[in-house]
C-alpha cells in the first residue's frame, strides 16, 4: 500500500490548526494578565519585560499543550499503523485520511502525537518533584539558618554529603530498575512526602494558634488531604483510586527530590542567615513571636524572590534530567512518550531517519529555554523590589 504525502506549507498550517485550543487558552490568560497586571504583583511585572513575555509565552504554550493533549494530538501515542513505519513528515494514513504531520517512528507511531503527550509527563513530574524538593529544602533550611550551631552543622554536613556525590552516578543508583525491588525508593518517598504535611501544619499553627476556630479547620484539612495524598503516593492505597503514581515515576520522583533538596537547603540557609539580621526580625523577636512564626511569616516571605527564580531554573534542570535519564534507558517505561525516551529511540536510526529525533529535541529545548527566560525576568524584577 503506497503512502502519500502533503507539502511543507500544509504541514505547518495543519500543525498550527491542531493547536487551536492552546492558542485560545493562551489568548485568554495572557490577555487577562496584561489587563490586570498591576494587581498581579511579581507575575504582572514581568509583562513589562520582553524577555519575561517570551518566557511566559513558551511556558504557557507547553502548559496548555499538556492540558489539551487529547484534543491536540490526532492519534493515541501508542497506536501503531504498520504501513506508517519510518514514514516521512506529512504522510497521509491510507484509507483513513489522517496525517502523520511529523512522520512515523520505527514502531509506526505518530511522532507528533507522542511529542504532544510527552509534554504531559514532563509537566507533571518536573514541577511536582521540584515543589517537593523546595518543601524539603525550606523546611530544613529555615532552622539551620535561624538557629545555627549544632543544628546547622548536622544539616549542612548531610546536604554537603549528597552534593559531593557525582550527580550522574547518584541518579544511576537511584533510578536503575533493580532498585525498585528494594524498600529504598518507598522509604525515601515516605520521608520526603511527610515534609509538605509538616510544613503546612506548622505554618497554620504558628499563624492561627490563638484562633482555634480557624486553626482546627486548617489543620484538619491539612491532615486529611495530606494523608490522602500520602497514602496514594507512598502506599498506593488511595481508597478512591484517584491518587496514583507508577513505580517508575515514583523512582524518578524520589531521585529528583533527593538530589535537588540539598541545593534548595543551601539557598534557604544563606537567605535566612542574611534576613535574620534585619530590624523587622528583631522587632518580631521583641514582640515575643515564636522562632517558627518568625521563620515562616517574617523571613520566608522576604526570601520568595530568589526561591521563585530558583524554582523556575530547577524545573528546567529537572526537565533536562528526565530527558537524560530517558535517553540512557533509566527513565520511564520503554513505550512512554516522554521526550527523553523518544530521543533515545530516534537516535538509534539517526543516520537513516533524522525526522523522529527533531520534534522531541526541539520541544525539550524550547521548554527549558522558556523557563530560563522566565527565571531571568523574575530575577530582574525581584532585584527591583
Amino acid at each position: 500500500m503506497q503512502v502519500e504525502y502533503i507539502g511543507a506549507l500544509q504541514i505547518i498550517l495543519g500543525v498550527i490548526a491542531r493547536f487551536w485550543p492552546v492558542w485560545l487558552a493562551m489568548a485568554i490568560v495572557i490577555g487577562a494578565s496584561v489587563v490586570y497586571k498591576k494587581k498581579l504583583g511579581l507575575y504582572g511585572q514581568i509583562y513589562d519585560n520582553n524577555v519575561g513575555i517570551a518566557g511566559v509565552l513558551i511556558c504557557f504554550f507547553w502548559l496548555f499543550t499538556a492540558i489539551f493533549a487529547s484534543t491536540v494530538a490526532p492519534y493515541d501515542p501508542l497506536a501503531q499503523i504498520p504501513v506508517m513505519k519510518d514514514a516521512l513528515p506529512g504522510a497521509i494514513v491510507p484509507d483513513a485520511g489522517g496525517i502523520y504531520y511529523f512522520g512515523g517512528d520505527k514502531l509506526a507511531r505518530d511522532i507528533f502525537s507522542r511529542m504532544v503527550y510527552g509534554s504531559q509527563i514532563v509537566l507533571i513530574i518536573a514541577p511536582a518533584a521540584t515543589m517537593f524538593a523546595i518543601m524539603v529544602g525550606v523546611t530544613l533550611g529555615l532552622p539551620a539558618g535561624y538557629y545555627g550551631g549544632r543544628i546547622d552543622s548536622v544539616l549542612s554536613f548531610l546536604a554537603n554529603l549528597v552534593l559531593a556525590f557525582p550527580v550522574i552516578l547518584l541518579f544511576y543508583l537511584l533510578v536503575t530498575p533493580g532498585i525498585m525491588d528494594t524498600p529504598i525508593p518507598y522509604g525515601l518517598a515516605g520521608v520526603f512526602f511527610l515534609f509538605p504535611i509538616i510544613f503546612f501544619a506548622t505554618l497554620f499553627y504558628t499563624r492561627f494558634k490563638n484562633r482555634p476556630d480557624r486553626l482546627y479547620i486548617l489543620l484538619g484539612l491539612t491532615i486529611v488531604l495530606g494523608g490522602w495524598i500520602y497514602l496514594g503516593l507512598v502506599f498506593d492505597a488511595d481508597p478512591l483510586g484517584i491518587v496514583h503514581i507508577d513505580p517508575n515515576q515514583l523512582n524518578i520522583f524520589v531521585a529528583v527530590v533527593f538530589a535537588s533538596s540539598p541545593g534548595v537547603f543551601r539557598i534557604v540557609r544563606g537567605l535566612v542567615m542574611d534576613i535574620k539580621t534585619r530590624d523587622y526580625i528583631a522587632a518580631a523577636q521583641t514582640r515575643g513571636e515564636s522562632p517558627w512564626y518568625i521563620m515562616l511569616w517574617e523571613i520566608l516571605p522576604n526570601a520568595r524572590g530568589p526561591l521563585i527564580v530558583d524554582a523556575c531554573l530547577r524545573i528546567g534542570y529537572t526537565t533536562i534530567l528526565l530527558g537524560t535519564l530517558g535517553y540512557f534507558g533509566l527513565g520511564l517505561a520503554p513505550e512512554s512518550p516522554d521526550w527523553g525516551t523518544a530521543i533515545k529511540d530516534a537516535s538509534r536510526l539517526l543516520r537513516s531517519f533524522i525526522h523522529p529525533a527533531l520534534p522531541p529535541t526541539i520541544a525539550l529545548m524550547s521548554f527549558v529555554l522558556g523557563l530560563n527566560l522566565l527565571a531571568d525576568a523574575l530575577r530582574e524584577q525581584s532585584l527591583k523590589d
